[in-house]
């Protein structure tokens, strides 16, 4: 065997291999003392979840014992957020939140930094500005994207 075959071989074998570990899922005794106190809700059924779930819960764990007491509020305050959307709210998020993962990298980056550009300004200009696109038409607001889309083709 070639070395090319050979590291192609050991590529394929490390993805399958991590393919399974994944299959696989989290063993309850595998997660970490503090990531089992903070899902000890999900204990007694921890067996009967599908594996990727188990990867996302103790994904998600770890992310919140590594937040700050701020952070972690801050995301107290969305999930209030998300609770209190409707169904339909929820949907619309979650197609929005598909769309943006579906852009090109470059058009991601720029949507983020015109977000913080955004929310940068003072808390008057912002709410000016989000009350005169909240009175724009549709044809406004299609003019308006139109305008940016040529801008940037520039």
């Amino acid at each position: 065997m070639s070395k090319a075959s050979n590291r192609c071989a050991l590529l394929l074998a490390a993805l399958l291999g991590a393919a399974g570990a994944a299959a696989d899922g989290v063993a309850w005794e595998d997660l970490s003392e503090a990531q089992r106190a903070l899902l000890r809700g999900q204990e007694e059924r921890w067996d009967e979840l599908e594996p990727a779930r188990q990867e996302a819960l103790a994904r998600g764990a770890q992310r919140w014992l590594e937040m700050t007491p701020a952070e972690r509020e801050q995301a107290r305050g969305r999930f209030r957020m998300w609770q209190g959307l409707s169904d339909a709210e929820r949907a619309a998020l979650r197609e929005r939140y598909r769309q943006f993962r579906s852009l090109p990298p470059a058009e991601r980056m720029r949507l983020r930094r015109t977000y913080q550009r955004f929310m940068n300004l003072p808390p008057e200009r912002r709410q000016e500005l989000r009350r005169r696109f909240l009175e724009m038409s549709v044809e406004q607001r299609e003019e308006l994207r139109r305008q940016r889309e040529r801008r940037l083709q520039r």
